[in-house]
């Protein structure tokens, strides 16, 4: 048996952190409109949501400006997320956080930070955190993520992943959990898988 440890890579926005409900509440209240009038996204492309972003421009100026008013640090965690990674974690799985946060130039310092404390706030174990646009470029045994190119980029590296539900990733195919605790179940059993096949820190489509 593999004595090198089961790495979980972790994406935040949409699998542990509410992005869409903290956008929504900035947009909201930089219009002055109520919350509901903003639906929930059914498309990966902010200009199909109907929140009335025109272009991609419009949604990084949103961003930003989102960003530069503390959205990462102010973000609800999704339902169950710190008890389920503090399961993995104490069965010996090692959370590698993989997030692609720093894109917009001049806001990667209160994007790092934030990110930082806001991990810090929820009680989230991690071992390692990285920065990452390629994400399959980051070593972990298997990935969870919600975003469709992710996902799509994992699967054509033949990397293992699941794909945490959301309405805009439907489309995705490939294992799927709903919520936390279904993801620990998961996690657990593909673990199971590749430490039978002596396949820890050798990631396949298992």
């Amino acid at each position: 048996m593999s004595t090198s440890p089961f790495v979980l890579g972790l994406d935040l926005d949409g699998v542990c952190a509410d992005y869409v409900g903290g956008f929504r509440r900035h947009v909201a209240a930089v219009r002055g409109i109520p919350e509901g009038d903003l639906p929930e996204p059914c498309s990966w492309d902010w200009t199909e949501c109907g929140w009335g972003i025109g272009s991609h421009e419009d949604y990084l100026a949103l961003h930003a400006a989102a960003v530069a008013d503390g959205l990462f640090r102010k973000l609800d965690p999704l339902p169950g997320v710190a008890e389920a990674l503090w399961r993995l974690s104490d069965a010996g799985v090692r959370i590698r956080v993989i997030t692609h946060r720093l894109f917009i130039s001049g806001s990667h310092a209160a994007s790092a930070a934030d990110t930082v404390a806001w991990l810090e706030e929820h009680e989230l174990p991690y071992w390692d955190l990285c920065f990452m646009a390629a994400k399959p470029q980051v070593g972990a045994d298997l990935y969870i993520d919600d975003g469709p190119s992710n996902l799509d980029a994992f699967q054509a590296a033949g990397l293992s992943a699941l794909v945490f539900d959301q309405p805009y990733n439907r489309h995705v195919l490939g294992p799927r959990v709903h919520e936390w605790p279904a993801a620990v179940d998961a996690v657990l059993a593909h673990r199971a898988v590749v430490e039978a096949a002596g396949t820890v820190g050798q990631p396949s489509t298992t």
